[in-house]
């Protein structure tokens, strides 16, 4: 499903990955840990497909992404990648209906079909009563719920999580976490989810541990 080979990456002097190898397997659940600087956003970002590696390869599907061009990429990343962040990067503008239509529409989807396809996921999400409301209207655990039904929007195959349950009360918290095993019985998909949350690590099926830009435990 997912495989990084000697994967490098520095910003100007500082190596922030020094050649990681790794290995997810379709389904799992992976929470990937260690202390800030570790290099564990910048490896999700490069899995993601929102960076590009200094040199190694990514796998997924059996793509090779690190060889698309900048149109494929973004294309591939739409259809196969779904991303939660800590902050749900919402559009203000935009209501929790519309911003779960987002990516479907960019896929080139019609608004009436992304519409009943966005219904369906907040409806599942225990939000149709709050579809017209915009983010500002919704409490921290809705909107995280709100951008969890957009990064599901086009079924992709993997979801990427950084730090998605670090703005959340403890209640709001165990709610995300729960979430993310239910959504991967019902539709099969890999999560890889970065973390300081220790509860949700020892619930993920494997915890790989960073340090200094390398994998200490895989």
């Amino acid at each position: 499903m997912i495989e990084v080979q000697k994967v490098r990456k520095s910003y100007g002097t500082l190596d922030v990955l020094k050649g990681i190898d790794l290995k997810i397997g379709k389904g799992e659940v992976v929470a990937v840990v260690g202390p800030s600087g570790a290099g564990k956003t910048t490896l999700l970002q490069i899995i993601g497909t929102l960076d590009r590696p200094d040199s190694g390869r990514v796998f997924l599907h059996g793509t090779d992404i690190s060889m698309l061009n900048d149109q494929k990429l973004s294309e591939f990343r739409n259809q196969n990648i779904g991303f939660i962040f800590q902050f749900h990067q919402l559009l203000p503008e935009f209501n929790a209906l519309e911003n779960v239509c987002i990516p479907a529409m960019i896929h080139g989807k019609s608004l009436k079909e992304s519409k009943i396809r966005a219904l369906e996921l907040l409806t599942q999400m225990g939000l149709q009563d709050r579809i017209s409301h915009k983010p500002s209207q919704l409490s921290g655990g809705e909107q995280q719920r709100v951008a969890v039904a957009r990064a599901l929007m086009n079924n992709p195959s993997v979801i990427l999580a950084d730090e998605p349950s670090g703005n959340l009360d403890s209640v709001n918290r165990k709610e995300l976490h729960q979430l993310f095993f239910k959504l991967r019985d019902i539709y099969g998909q890999t999560f890889v989810i970065v973390t300081h949350d220790n509860e949700l690590a020892e619930m993920t099926d494997r915890r790989i541990i960073m340090r200094d830009g390398l994998l200490q435990d895989v």
